[in-house]
């Protein structure tokens, strides 16, 4: 984990575009997000999920989920296991409300914010039995490749979450970051490849609109399965 200072002066990992909310996004915020929200700070301290999700399960962490396509279906297929989605963008949480209310999820929580602090200070060792990064914002120049958020010290963090067996499952369409997140996740020792490279796409991987966008523009799709020893 950075240390504070560092933690105090890290760079963003997204790329913030703030867009105009529609009226039903208003209103979706009004009305469900004290139902699906969670507001959390850095200095409240580790998130206790069993109170947050009102039971014990296994606990997902997706991070930028983006208009929900794929929080909510994977968290209606899954019930047994609570989700919790981060994202940035208040267009996206309130569609991802949306569709939880209309599938009537009791297993999906969202928090605002970058997703950094949250993973330094919010997430207990340990505790996640997954962590999905799917279509992260890909920072195609060179000079901006640190800002990506799968790199070593992210993905270090990432494994001290995640309980032994755990799964880190990320995708992308972009083809030299693909080879970026399979250099940085075969070079940390915590996490075993389930595939020789790059996986096999999922079935329980829904597609969405940015994976539908990225075939239309004939680029490959690449995942990668890790888990943690």
């Amino acid at each position: 984990m950075p240390d504070e200072e560092s933690q105090h002066r890290h760079i963003l990992t997204f790329n913030f575009r703030q867009g105009r909310n529609k009226p039903r996004h208003d209103e979706a915020f009004a009305r469900l997000w004290p139902r699906y929200g969670l507001d959390w700070e850095p200095d409240e301290g580790r998130i206790d999920f069993a109170k947050l999700f009102g039971r014990t399960a296994p606990v997902i962490l997706e991070i930028g989920s983006g208009n929900g396509e794929a929080a909510a279906a994977m968290g209606d297929a899954d019930r047994d296991r609570d989700l919790l989605a981060v994202e940035v963008y208040p267009q996206g949480i309130a569609d991802l409300m949306d569709r939880a209310e209309a599938r009537g999820l009791t297993n999906l929580r969202i928090y605002q914010g970058d997703a950094l602090p949250l993973l330094w200070k919010g997430i207990a060792p340990g505790s996640l039995d997954e962590i999905r990064v799917y279509f992260p914002d890909p920072w195609p120049k060179k000079r901006h490749h640190k800002r990506r958020i799968i790199q070593a010290e992210h993905v270090k963090t990432m494994a001290g979450l995640l309980r032994p067996g755990g799964v880190l499952h990320c995708a992308t369409d972009i083809a030299d970051y693909a080879e970026q997140m399979l250099e940085v996740l075969t070079a940390d020792e915590a996490f075993a490849n389930t595939a020789e490279g790059y996986a096999p796409r999922p079935d329980h991987r829904p597609v969405t609109k940015f994976e539908r966008r990225g075939v239309k523009a004939d680029r490959e799709i690449f995942d990668l399965i890790f888990t943690k020893r």
